[in-house]
């Protein structure tokens, strides 16, 4: 993940590593952020007091984001389930690029039920955006 982080960011020297940015008036802690480009964990972007609005702020700020440790959600992680899926769609129009890592393959992320369409859609999304026409198209923040 830093080796992508670095080559989303061509100066070095900008990046602040463990600091935080301010959403809302809400601090989110980040692994490190540069210019407009975001590393965040799961658990600091999608647990806690986020909502959709915080995602619209983040994909306005930046045109590039990695989140780290994208866990294989259950019935029992439907809160952060539904914000992974609230983060999803709302980088998807601005085209904001998403790199995740994550402990199941995209088709698997969701393994409950009462999100399964959600999670149906957002799987459709994570695929398109790894698509050239999607990594070759501008953020439209």
């Amino acid at each position: 993940m830093l080796k992508s982080f670095h080559e989303l960011v061509p100066n070095r020297s900008d990046i602040e590593t463990s600091g935080s940015i301010t959403i809302l008036d809400r601090d989110i802690e980040t692994r490190c952020h540069a210019e407009d480009v975001a590393w965040f964990d799961f658990d600091a972007i999608c647990d806690g007091p986020r909502s959709a609005f915080d995602y619209v702020e983040i994909a306005k700020i930046f045109h590039a984001l990695i989140v780290s440790g994208v866990p294989k959600f259950d019935e029992a992680m439907n809160d952060k389930a539904r914000r992974f899926v609230n983060l999803v769609d709302e980088l998807y129009d601005p085209r904001v690029k998403l790199i995740i890592s994550a402990g199941a393959e995209i088709t698997d992320l969701y393994q409950g039920e009462s999100l399964s369409f959600e999670f149906k859609r957002t799987a459709s999304r994570l695929l398109e955006m790894q698509s050239y026409d999607y990594l070759s198209s501008g953020h439209l923040a």
